[in-house]
């Protein structure tokens, strides 16, 4: 697969790259805030094992919120 650069793209492929950049860059720093407003009863497991797994690109963030809070009621 021959590597693409920057240079290579058409706008809509860096408009696309962007966008998705920032809203990846946007779900984990929401969730990062989110799990530091919380007390470690609130959290599923360690608080630390949280921040390091919200690092990991979309994967992470999601999976915090689907599995690494606990939701009251």
């Amino acid at each position: 697969m021959a590597k693409l650069s920057w240079s290579d793209m058409a706008t809509g492929q860096k408009v696309a790259t962007v966008l998705l950049g920032t809203v990846q860059f946007a779900l984990a720093a929401l969730a990062w805030s989110d799990l530091a407003k919380r007390t470690a009863n609130e959290v599923n497991g360690p608080k630390k094992l949280w921040a390091a797994v919200i690092a990991v690109n979309w994967v992470g963030p999601i999976a915090y919120f689907i599995k690494g809070r606990r939701l009251e009621g």
